[in-house]
């Protein structure tokens, strides 16, 4: 697919995801959020960032990673070399719970469908789950402090987990760890993208 295409067909999921609103699907995600954000971002992605779910900004604006987490991670991109727009920001589940709380599992599921199209799509290089909960969608038997800033295949599938960018909000000490990471995460990007030149 080129990548016109790709772009084409990535708008048109989309725009599937927030005419989901109003669908009467029964799920209290979806029928209880402002809007359902799909993600943002270029199909020519190499990296597909996840989190768990909008917050309450997230679902106001209809954009991902808007508030003070999404500073942050503006800061940690910046740190790997990596401008936002070139990466596609998006999450497991596409509605804010109520009240903030953990998506459920069936929510999950049902949610989960989109983010797999979105990453056929894009077919990104590496894909980084922020946080546990989003790692746990993508590697059930990792653990976020054992995983995070290092890259991990599973399922065929390259990951690179970081601890989310909110939890440096709430604990300074975990700051200085998600910039040696987000450090180590743009020398990943280079050595894929040096490896595939080579055609290794």
């Amino acid at each position: 697919m080129g990548s016109a295409g790709a772009a084409a067909e990535l708008e048109a999921l989309a725009q599937e995801i927030r005419a989901h609103k109003g669908a009467g699907c029964g799920f209290e995600v979806c029928e209880t959020c402002t809007q359902l954000v799909p993600g943002v971002g270029p199909a020519s992605a190499a990296i597909v960032i996840v989190g768990e779910a909008p917050g309450a900004k997230e679902d106001a604006g209809g954009v991902p990673f808007v508030g003070a987490a999404g500073k942050f991670l503006d800061v940690l991109l910046a740190e790997a070399g990596i401008a936002r727009d070139d990466v596609f920001i998006t999450n497991v589940v596409k509605a804010r719970p109520p009240k903030n709380r953990d998506p459920k599992r069936d929510e999950v599921a049902h949610h989960w469908p989109w983010l797999e199209r979105q990453l056929a799509i894009i077919s990104p290089q590496l894909v980084v789950p922020l946080g546990r909960h989003a790692l746990a969608r993508f590697a059930p038997d990792a653990r976020i402090a054992d995983a995070h800033g290092a890259v991990l295949e599973v399922g065929g599938r390259r990951l690179f987990p970081l601890y989310h960018p909110a939890a440096a909000l709430y604990n300074g000490a975990l700051r200085s760890t998600l910039l040696d990471d987000a450090r180590a995460l743009g020398r990943a990007l280079t050595s894929i993208r040096s490896t595939r030149t080579r055609g290794l």
